[in-house]
């Protein structure tokens, strides 16, 4: 039985989710192109494996059409974007994710962004570095108002660290009631936070949930924070707020297309990482323990 093993640089931090797979005697491949692949690079990695340990290469029907004997797609992360879950329930393809494993890791980066563009510090940074000595002013992040799109693992997790500095915190989401916490529409929360942070998945229809309105209805000076999902975000309308000074600053560690290109990384107010929100080696180690065990439970049926 074999197994391919296709999200990048997977057990370099520990070999416990490699030794369950040789416990189990099953077969693995693993991706060596340090990168995602695309569907031509799934489906000949594939070929021959009952089970996928899955990064964010895209699983799409065309795929699944191609691998008659996959079983199982066990996604390493919470999020399920690269996944057709209806071409895999229709084909009896069970279908897991690790929800648990990126939940802290997601959450600390969220809150350094914050600290890190109220104090204007990868600015100041970049600016001593091409020989510019300048104090820039920052903020606090005490007393802030902070918006959370979204109130599932991460949300949650990432309201108690907020508070933790003193921030008020209220949220946005359709599907999550919270007694502690002031539950808004997402409109109201645009034009209350001094912090909008996002936490949730594409909307159903497609399309950007921030776009050129939601940002015109944020408060003059608020920072957006998008470690969720690539195309949450209208790129275009929020380079022009950014660049207008209508918002503060922005981080971003995922995009609309990766890597990313474009001219977001031209302007001084927003930090830009490229697609890191779990790599944490103690997040990590997790995410990828969970996700064989995962496979193992799923196969066993």
């Amino acid at each position: 039985m074999k197994i391919a093993i296709t999200t990048s640089s997977f057990a370099k931090f520990s070999d416990a989710p490699l030794d369950l797979l040789r416990e189990a005697g099953i077969e693995y491949v693993l991706n060596t192109t340090g990168r995602a692949l695309t569907e031509d690079e799934a489906i000949d990695i594939l070929q021959g494996c009952v089970g996928v340990a899955a990064g964010t290469e895209p699983l799409t029907r065309r795929v699944m059409d191609a691998l008659p004997g996959l079983k199982v797609i066990s996604r390493c992360g919470t999020g399920m974007d690269s996944v057709d879950r209806v071409a895999a329930e229709e084909k009896g393809i069970a279908v897991r994710n690790t929800p648990d494993g990126p939940t802290l890791a997601v959450a600390e980066l969220t809150l350094g962004y914050a600290l890190d563009l109220m104090r204007q510090v990868t600015r100041m940074d970049h600016e001593l570095r091409g020989g510019t000595w300048k104090k820039r002013m920052g903020n606090l992040l005490n007393g802030k108002k902070v918006g959370l799109v979204g109130f599932g693992r991460i949300g949650r997790a990432t309201a108690r660290l907020f508070e933790a500095f003193g921030a008020e915190v209220a949220f946005s989401d359709p599907y999550a009631e919270d007694a502690t916490h002031q539950k808004m529409e997402m409109d109201a929360l645009m034009g209350w936070a001094d912090i909008i942070s996002l936490h949730c998945s594409k909307p159903a229809g497609g399309g950007h949930l921030i776009d050129a309105t939601r940002l015109g209805l944020m408060r003059e000076g608020t920072w957006l924070i998008n470690a969720a999902r690539g195309g949450l975000v209208d790129e275009a309308a929020l380079h022009d707020a950014l660049a207008s000074g209508r918002l503060a600053g922005a981080a971003l560690d995922v995009f609309e297309q990766e890597p990313y290109t474009g001219p977001l990384r031209d302007l001084p107010n927003v930090i830009l990482t490229p697609h890191v929100g779990s790599y944490a080696v103690e997040a990590r180690i997790r995410m990828e323990t969970d996700t064989i065990r995962n496979l193992l439970d799923a196969l066993k049926g």
